[in-house]
């Protein structure tokens, strides 16, 4: 705001009471040096407000407010601060357990990765209880009794806004009521909103009579057409339509477009979920205190239903009702069918499917960020789920072993087919050998010292499980803060594909039985590649056949000429 901000003069009060303007108080009204009365019209304002150059506000009751420059503020029954806020700021989220056992506390610069360890790590809770003192120091310090328009902003047709910090470019269409919260650089909230206790991350929009309960928007996410949320924190581009959240950690780009699709006491990340898709968490004895976990790529087919506990492997398709709470977080790339009540596991399928390239190339695509607040690794080929499949060769040749005869295996309360098992094996390896190999010609090995060969998904960022347990001694300890933690993560970001070069220089190392020279080194990066291009080709012959004339069934169906329903496929497909 400008410093020289002055009082209205008598002549600019009479003027304004002929345009139907009031106050209080008008020595609590300060305006811009170069305000003019045109500006005003039909207004009450009520306590302190400050109005800035080139603002206009029409027939609209303002308390306690201070409002940018060249804002536009029409048909806002009450804009007002009413006590002291802190803005949606401090705000207690109980995600991923309903009863409140993993509640976050919210601030403004909340990241992705900050929450998942307020949220997840409770086997750490000197650094959770931390973390949340300092996020609710971070919000004492950003409470106060008068709220805030800042710059460029629009507010039309809204009823109630109450203690809601509205920060530069961001609007307010229609909005029902809006109470304790913050509407982030470009956000954008709809028709018949109803938010309270939230936060609104930049250039995201909540729109189409959602509703928002105790909940965080993250950087360009899309909450519309009546979605409901309470208890929630999205990230980064995530988007979601017609159905439901219900204390739900949702990692980024995490998906659910359908009426009548629940996503409720779980963690959910790079998340599909189709029609009808449905989760329980209330077995009816202890209360509704278990939590499922979908790894990062998960998709739900329609009418899919899992009941919690349960956990997913990353980039696993889900298709049935299971409910004997498996465990398959060491099979990703897998399909779980239910048949006949039972949960039929079939390992690494999904490594063949178009679906996986396609999800994996789209992620990349479709990332609308500026500010990246949330950190993201894109890439393919990784540590985490490397380590994920290696285990999982191990897990499926001793079901062999031990049993070479078998026609199924029992594996963490799901089946195995023989036939699925041996293939399984086959396809981790060569996705094994082209992750290796991708790694290496990604980064330099000799530039980073990976401490241990776990590495963890955080919340979207790949991270050696050492990093991150160094971190989490520190925040404990005092030695980090908020800041701090964001900074070396993002440090982390920059080294990742030397880190992970580091990791597959040890892995190829542990199976020779010996450090790789050069030579060894780039026949592993050749052979990476051919491996690499014949997955691909495995998965472009999954796509033809998805657009080939077989599904040519429905088009061009006025006609009987075959020519005629080709020409309808090919122009629409």
């Amino acid at each position: 705001m400008d410093n020289r901000l002055r009082h209205i003069n008598v002549e600019e009060r009479e003027a304004l009471l002929c345009r139907g303007c009031h106050a209080e108080e008008w020595d609590k009204v300060l305006v811009a040096p170069d305000f003019r009365v045109e500006q005003l019209r039909n207004v009450r304002f009520e306590g302190s407000v400050t109005i800035g150059s080139g603002t206009f506000i029409y027939d609209s009751t303002i308390s306690n407010y201070t409002i940018g420059r060249n804002c536009t503020i029409d048909d806002v029954l009450r804009m007002e601060c009413r006590h002291a806020s802190t803005f949606g700021e401090g705000v207690v989220v109980a995600a991923a357990n309903e009863n409140g056992g993993r509640s976050s506390v919210i601030y403004r610069e909340l990241t992705a990765q900050v929450a998942y360890l307020m949220t997840v790590m409770r086997n750490r809770p000197a650094m959770v209880e931390r973390l949340k003192a300092m996020a609710l120091a971070r919000a004492e310090e950003h409470r106060a009794t008068i709220g805030r328009v800042e710059d460029g902003c629009t507010i039309v047709g809204a009823r109630f806004v109450r203690e809601v910090n509205i920060e530069a470019g961001a609007s307010i269409e229609g909005s029902s009521l809006l109470e304790n919260g913050t509407v982030g650089r470009g956000a954008k909230v709809g028709i018949d909103v109803r938010a309270r206790n939230f936060i609104i991350d930049n250039d995201a929009r909540v729109d189409g009579a959602s509703m928002l309960e105790r909940s965080f928007v993250g950087e360009h996410s899309v909450i519309d057409n009546g979605f409901t949320a309470v208890d929630t924190l999205f990230f980064a581009n995530c988007h979601m339509e017609n159905g439901e959240a219900a204390a739900v950690f949702a990692g980024p780009f995490t998906v659910s477009h359908h009426k009548s699709s629940l996503l409720i006491a779980g963690i959910f990340s790079f998340f599909n979920a189709g029609s009808g898709t449905n989760q329980s968490n209330h077995l009816f004895k202890s209360g509704a205190v278990h939590q499922a976990v979908h790894q990062r790529g998960t998709k739900f087919g329609s009418s899919a239903y899992v009941m919690s506990p349960a956990i997913e492997g990353p980039y696993t398709v889900v298709l049935g009702r299971h409910t004997r709470h498996h465990d398959t977080q060491d099979m990703p790339y897998s399909y779980l069918i239910e048949e006949n009540g039972n949960t039929i596991l079939m390992p690494a399928l999904a490594l063949k499917s178009y679906g996986t390239v396609r999800d994996i190339e789209k992620w990349k695509s479709r990332d609308k960020r500026s500010l990246k607040r949330d950190n993201i690794c894109f890439e393919e080929f990784n540590p985490f789920i490397t380590g994920k499949m290696l285990r999982g060769v191990d897990i499926l040749t001793r079901l062999h072993e031990n049993d070479p005869e078998a026609k199924s295996y029992s594996y963490n309360r799901t089946t195995i087919r023989a036939s699925m098992l041996s293939r399984a094996i086959k396809m981790y390896n060569s996705a094994i050998a082209a992750s290796l190999g991708a790694m290496l010609s990604n980064g330099d090995h000799r530039a980073a010292k990976v401490d241990g060969s776990e590495w963890i998904d955080l919340a979207g960022q790949y991270l050696p499980l050492g990093e991150v347990e160094a971190m989490m001694s520190s925040i404990a300890s005092g030695e980090m803060y908020l800041d701090d933690i964001t900074m070396h993560l993002a440090t982390l970001l920059e080294r990742y594909n030397d880190m992970a070069a580091a990791y597959a220089y040890d892995i190829v190392t542990a199976l020779m039985g010996h450090e790789a020279d050069t030579e060894e080194l780039e026949q592993i990066k050749v052979a990476a590649d051919n491996i690499i291009k014949r997955m691909r080709e495995i998965t472009e012959d999954d796509r033809l056949r998805d657009t080939g004339l077989d599904m040519m069934v429905g088009y061009g169906y006025d006609f009987r000429d075959t020519a005629e329903h080709e020409a309808d496929f090919l122009n629409t497909r």
